[in-house]
């Protein structure tokens, strides 16, 4: 990367991490008192719906917001098409989605989650207004200005849930939170200086609808990726099933969404200028290559020793303990592909994204047809064997195009990861069983053996990758 996008990517990546710590904080806070305050089966119930709707809110994008940082137009003239088409579709996705949502839930075995579904479709045109005023910030790498409308949103979501939860509402005060953030993102986005006014011009919904026939698929093939062992749990094991599963599965998401949803914000728009100046777009791959799994190792390296401390939340959740340690070699595998994909996508090569991500659904789908039935700890197991089979195959892409890391120094970054994993983990592995932390429901012992962990990975981490670290500092400060 030339120097002047090197700090900008650095800083946009600084930036956007601040926002997303305020956000997934807020995230996790909730789904902490979730777990308190509600049965499994409840937690279950909501988290079906959820999934239903998040699939709603993929199908309404289509993936056209890229298309605002890639296209040569006016960036405000499509994003203000864009804005029309997102809209427009969220408006009509939001009726039929209410309208269908009985039949719907009844065939996934949660007829108690239709009221919540209809409730969180009101959503979806404010978070289709919402992603087009991130598209056009993440164009301008101007990440500052998501901390209002993303970090102030998630507050007050989190605040609503929080206290209707409290107050006895139930399943129904997440999906009120969740309604609650989605309408406020694009007030205050508008508040932030980012509006986007509707426009219409043909051209460039010609454009944004050409890049959707591809990516759109790809997006909602990523999003079933992310929800169907929801809907095949629910069906075949139950909604206090779903519960002690979507447990797990949240935990495990925080690193992902936290570290590999920032860094590929940021990695796409630089991929693409890079690729469109001809610049060195597989020498920035190994950087956010290297950055995401090292950032990420060192949280699912805590998940998945810690995993047995979610007792901490209740002795109900203990089944939680063995997905999650499997969900958190599963989140480092796709925190990886997130950033390959981007790549593939700022080549243009949209179809090839298509595929992969196909493939990876065939893959999770044959894996949930022949071990779904035997529990959530396997239908984890076929995430985690699902996703790395795909980053092979992945790799193999980014080498046809010319822009994948050479195998020899991705061995090298890998094996440093690991290798600093186990130094983290050995000590914490020992102690533990030595019983100087105490039993899995002790929070002081969880709270040490965290502090073992995360010192013994960072100390590893600061030798291994010291050249890199100081690469980084550089581009902060210049």
């Amino acid at each position: 990367m030339t120097g002047d996008l090197g700090t900008r990517a650095v800083r946009g990546s600084l930036w956007l991490g601040a926002v997303n710590l305020v956000s997934k904080s807020s995230q996790m806070l909730v789904t902490l008192v979730l777990a308190a305050l509600l049965t499994e089966g409840q937690l279950g119930v909501v988290a079906l719906a959820v999934s239903l709707v998040n699939v709603g809110q993929v199908v309404q994008s289509v993936g056209v917001y890229d298309v605002i940082g890639r296209t040569g137009r006016d960036p405000r003239r499509m994003a203000g098409t864009v804005l029309t088409l997102s809209v427009g579709a969220g408006l009509v996705l939001a009726v039929a989605l209410a309208a269908a949502a009985g039949p719907i839930t009844a065939s996934f075995g949660a007829p108690d989650a239709a009221g919540l579904v209809r409730l969180a479709a009101f959503g979806l045109p404010f978070s289709a207004a919402g992603g087009v005023q991130m598209g056009l910030m993440h164009r301008k790498l101007d990440f500052r200005r998501r901390l209002l409308p993303d970090g102030g949103g998630a507050i007050l979501g989190a605040a609503v849930t929080v206290v209707l939860a409290v107050g006895g509402v139930g399943p129904a005060s997440l999906v009120i939170g969740l309604v609650s953030t989605a309408v406020a993102q694009p007030l205050l986005g508008a508040l932030a200086g980012g509006g986007v006014r509707p426009y219409w011009d043909t051209a460039a919904a010609g454009e944004a609808l050409r890049w959707a026939v591809v990516v759109g698929p790809a997006a909602v093939v990523g999003a079933l990726l992310v929800n169907l062992d929801y809907l095949v749990v629910g069906q075949l094991l139950g909604p206090e099933a779903v519960g002690v599963y979507s447990l797990a599965y949240r935990l495990a998401w925080v690193p992902y969404i936290m570290v590999a949803v920032v860094l590929g914000a940021v990695a796409f728009p630089v991929f693409t200028r890079l690729h469109r100046e001809n610049g060195t777009l597989a020498a920035a791959l190994t950087r956010f290559t290297r950055a995401v799994l090292v950032l990420t190792g060192g949280l699912y390296l805590a998940l998945a020793v810690l995993a047995d401390r979610v007792v901490l939340l209740g002795a109900r959740w203990a089944d939680a303990a063995g997905p999650l340690t499997l969900l958190a070699g599963y989140g480092l595998g796709i925190c990886l592909l997130q950033i390959w994909y981007q790549a593939v996508k700022a080549t243009g090569h949209a179809r090839r994204y298509l595929v992969l991500e196909c493939v990876h659904l065939l893959l999770f789908a044959a894996g949930l047809v022949s071990s779904a039935r035997l529990g959530i700890t396997a239908v984890a197991a076929v995430q985690f064997g699902a996703a790395w089979l795909m980053v092979p195959l992945a790799w193999r892409v980014l080498a046809g195009l010319g822009v994948a890391t050479p195998a020899r120094e991705l061995a090298g970054i890998i094996t440093r990861v690991l290798g600093a994993c186990a130094v983290g983990a050995v000590p914490s592995v020992l102690l533990a069983q030595a019983g100087l932390f105490g039993p899995s429901d002790s929070l002081p012992g969880a709270l040490c053996e965290g502090v073992v962990l995360v010192a013994g990975y960072a100390g590893a981490t600061l030798v291994l990758h010291r050249g890199e670290l100081a690469e980084m500092r550089r581009g902060v400060l210049r």
